[in-house]
């Protein structure tokens, strides 16, 4: 009886190794080669081309007249020129992980009308007046921030702004009676998106504010040249724009 206990020991080694025989070798397999993803990158110089419309908001004040100074100064009335602009821009960007910095240059043609009537037409010159403004060019020259999600841009801008304009004081007859004309330095802020479309193409809409503050501004009679009167002009600018671009270089790179 002492035997069974060994010979079944033994059995059971015996069918413990031929179960194991029979198992599958493990198998290793290398690990995945890492595949590069495509990343759009904002890097490298652009030049591009915009258009849009934009609103100057005008608040005449008159401080003299040949008469000698107006006391107290006598607002005229405001009045806001609107029209549409074109023009073109260019710039250079960097970029840091998700982060796009820039400069920018931006300049365009505008045409931006607007006048009202005078308050100060009986009061101060005693005839019957209109205030015209039109603003015919617009420069920025900017910094930019923006985070970028692949080939979506967002961004904000901030730095000068200047502005050409001319003044016009219209007459009962329809025709001036006289005239100024200025170049206005100011601030800019902006903000604006932007999507690359196509390898080194990029579409985008922009909005900027201008700040440009007061100028006192002397006008000349028309035709004939000599002091008409001094006002001050308080002036902002808005102006949204579509914007194409083209980037030099390449617009991708590989990150694993």
């Amino acid at each position: 009886m002492k035997r069974l206990p060994l010979s079944f020991t033994i059995l059971a080694m015996s069918v413990g190794s031929a179960f194991a025989a029979d198992l599958a070798a493990r198998t290793y397999t290398k690990a995945p080669v890492p595949v590069a993803a495509a990343v759009y990158d904002w890097s490298g110089l652009y030049i591009g081309i915009n258009g849009g419309g934009a609103w100057s908001r005008e608040c005449w004040t008159n401080t003299s007249t040949p008469g000698g100074p107006t006391v107290p100064a006598f607002g005229e009335g405001c009045h806001n020129a609107t029209g549409g602009l074109v023009g073109g821009q260019v710039g250079y960007r960097w970029q840091s992980a998700s982060w796009v910095f820039g400069i920018e240059g931006q300049g365009d043609w505008a045409s931006l009308k607007g006048s009202n009537f005078s308050l100060a037409s009986v009061p101060i010159f005693g005839f019957s007046a209109t205030n015209q403004t039109k603003v015919d060019g617009i420069g920025l020259m900017t910094g930019q921030v923006g985070y970028s999600w692949s080939n979506m841009l967002g961004y904000v801008k901030g730095g000068a702004a200047v502005v050409h304009e001319k003044y016009n004081g219209i007459g009962a007859t329809g025709t001036a009676f006289d005239s100024a004309s200025e170049t206005r330095w100011g601030g800019a802020i902006g903000t604006g998106v932007e999507f690359g479309f196509a390898p080194n193409w990029s579409v985008g809409v922009e909005y900027d504010h201008l700040f440009l503050g007061k100028r006192n501004i002397t006008f000349n009679t028309v035709p004939v040249v000599a002091f008409s009167r001094q006002d001050d002009i308080r002036q902002d600018v808005d102006m949204i724009t579509a914007r194409v671009n083209y980037r030099f270089g390449g617009p991708i790179v590989a990150r694993y």
